[in-house]
């Protein structure tokens, strides 16, 4: 799709605290951006400035953060802003059936509706200029969907929808917006996922407690190399710069090759043969 050139190389970049984020952060500033990240923690904020960037808190869950982050930001550009890389975000790990009603809006709150609402603060900003790029970083589970990610998955779905219709609708405007769906990309998401899992889920209760024990809570172990399947973070944020200074941004990058994979299943194989590939999973 091509779409007006971005004149002013300003960008907020959410969830920068470590991993795609801050590799894109750092990626982008090489690139001449002025770069504007956002954490949650004070302890990682004050990591970012000692990098030199001016970071802003941001907690996605919180509807007077989302505002007060898009003003600061606003602010710090004189009022322009040239992109917005929709990145944080965290996975909530179980099966649906042990996800609390509360844990369940918590992951939808960061993951999709705070996503949305920071986006909807910036939109007239980047409508009256007539130029920008939005960008989502979903994952390949915003295709397809495995067991005991559930809730995850449903709000990547919910993301890729909204992107959708944020496209269709902003096209008009001269604003891009794209989706990233990265596969295996090692950063702390895996070691997190797997630490919220831990605090949450009731695994001495559930029926799903070895599986837990087996799929969940180990990969906190686990030491993260870079192989043909995962990837390391630079190449998302490669994917980014892409979408955010190109002429011609697309409207899905898919990242590792898993994605192309996901993608061409989704499409073309039987909802059977996936549920029999997948279920595999959960074990017994």
């Amino acid at each position: 799709m091509k779409r007006p050139t971005v004149e002013s190389k300003t960008v907020l970049v959410t969830g920068c605290s470590s991993g795609i984020g801050r590799a894109t952060a750092d990626l982008l500033r090489s690139r001449g951006w002025t770069v504007v990240p956002t954490a949650r923690t004070e302890e990682d904020l004050e990591a970012l400035r000692n990098e030199g960037y001016t970071p802003v808190r941001l907690d996605l869950a919180d509807e007077d953060s989302v505002l007060t982050a898009a003003e600061q930001t606003l602010n710090l550009f004189d009022g322009r802003l040239g992109g917005l890389v929709n990145n944080a975000g965290f996975a909530l790990a179980g099966a649906m059936e042990d996800v609390s009603r509360d844990a369940l809006r918590h992951q939808m709150e960061v993951n999709f509706i705070g996503v949305q609402d920071l986006t909807n603060r910036l939109i007239p900003t980047l409508r009256q200029q007539g130029y920008g790029r939005i960008v989502n970083v979903s994952s390949v589970y915003g295709r397809i969907v495995a067991p005991l990610v559930g809730s995850y998955c449903a709000s990547k779905y919910a993301l890729e929808a909204a992107t959708d219709a944020l496209r269709l609708e902003l096209w008009s405007t001269g604003i891009g917006v794209s989706l990233i769906e990265p596969g295996s990309i090692i950063t702390e998401f895996r070691n997190n996922a797997a630490a919220v899992a831990a605090e949450q889920l009731n695994a001495e209760e559930s029926r799903f407690g070895e599986t837990y024990d087996r799929k969940i809570t180990r990969k906190k172990k686990r030491k993260s190399k870079p192989n043909f399947l995962r990837r390391p973070p630079s190449e998302v944020a490669a994917k980014i710069l892409h979408a955010l200074e190109s002429a011609h941004p697309r409207r899905r990058y898919g990242v590792t090759p898993a994605a192309p994979l996901v993608a061409f299943l989704r499409r073309f194989a039987p909802d059977a043969l996936l549920d029999a590939a997948l279920r595999r999973q959960v074990g017994k």
